[in-house]
């Protein structure tokens, strides 16, 4: 099943992506925490990753796991299924560029407290990683720090989760903007632990211009990092590698959902939705210019699936801008594919 875009979609393509170099994201850094002793640990991963500890008795808990690979603790917002006393499977839910050091975050900007209420799975969000694309970089940054994201998220976490919260290691895998990308490519280096994957407003390429400025934009210009210390200089076949439209053949055999708006108002660019006038001015051209160009790389990405025919639901709707309300809407509109991926 997919979904194409209404006529026009070519004008606002081109639009976005000369408005690329003028892209703004936010966020903000948080103080790395110190591990727990070895003693409190009770699950331990390959390399010496743990468990510290699970805050919380009810459906809302925070977790702490003590990082092997990026030696710090990183917090983990859980929300646990209704009924604890028999495994369910797990949806690992990122945050965009702000990693949800900031307030921009599933828990604050959404109803998915109340959404998955009533449905039998642990979503789990990290709360790190801001403007890091949660990949694995190849030098510490003086600005963004040690990140190895992919180590983190496809090897050291899992088990953790699934031992600590007793699951049944059934996995799927969502997130948004920045993460829109992250989540393909984290999909590709551990082709068999997600059975689904959703990609709301993500830019899916990383090798080509548009993307290359995408990813500086967000890195270099918001975040104060240096790409180059991610995947090393703009010849370096690590952005040819971690480009989920080059490397799309990769992805045959899991369920996806991408979606994007245009860029154009929507239903949640409203004065009531955003605060005011000066909240939905910003919304409107910021995020307007934003999901313009994730417009281009979904399209191209969408095309590249087909050529392959690779299924996916690529969903390209009607109108909207890169914010919460249509990633809310998403999630919605792709639970059920991911749901029954997992067995829900």
């Amino acid at each position: 099943m997919r979904k194409f875009g209404r006529s026009g979609r070519a004008g606002r393509i081109a639009a976005a992506t000369a408005a690329l170099t003028i892209l703004p994201l936010f966020g903000s850094s948080m103080a790395q925490a110190e591990p727990a002793t070895a003693e409190t640990a009770t699950v331990k991963s390959a390399d010496g990753s743990y468990l510290q500890r699970i805050e919380g008795t009810g459906r809302q808990q925070t977790a702490y796991v003590w990082s092997a690979a990026m030696n710090r603790t990183i917090p983990l917002k859980l929300q646990r299924p209704a009924d604890q006393s028999k495994p369910a499977p797990t949806l690992y839910l990122l945050n965009g560029a702000g990693g949800g050091e900031d307030s921009a975050t599933w828990q604050r900007r959404t109803d998915i407290a109340d959404f998955f209420k009533d449905k039998e799975v642990n979503v789990v969000t990290p709360v790190g990683g801001a403007f890091s694309y949660y990949t694995d970089w190849q030098k510490p940054d003086p600005k963004l720090g040690n990140n190895k994201w992919t180590t983190f998220l496809t090897q050291e976490l899992p088990p953790l989760i699934d031992a600590g919260l007793k699951t049944n290691g059934v996995n799927a895998l969502a997130g948004i903007s920045m993460a829109g990308t992250s989540v393909l490519n984290l999909a590709i280096a551990a082709p068999t632990l997600y059975k689904s994957v959703g990609a709301y407003s993500g830019c899916a390429e990383t090798s080509t211009p548009a993307g290359r400025a995408y990813i500086d934009m967000v890195v270099d210009s918001r975040g104060g990092g240096d790409t180059t210390n991610m995947w090393g200089d703009k010849n370096d076949p690590m952005w040819v590698e971690n480009d989920p439209v080059a490397q799309a053949e990769k992805l045959r055999g899991v369920k996806m959902w991408i979606s994007t708006g245009n860029g154009l108002p929507g239903p949640h660019d409203t004065l009531e939705a955003t605060g005011g006038v000066s909240g939905l001015a910003n919304q409107a051209i910021v995020g307007g210019v934003i999901e313009g160009a994730t417009l281009l790389c979904t399209s191209n990405l969408a095309r590249r699936l087909a050529d392959l025919k690779i299924p996916a639901v690529v969903d390209f709707r009607p109108n909207g801008t890169h914010s919460w309300g249509y990633w809310q809407d998403d999630l919605h509109k792709s639970w059920p594919m991911l749901a029954d991926s997992i067995g829900i």
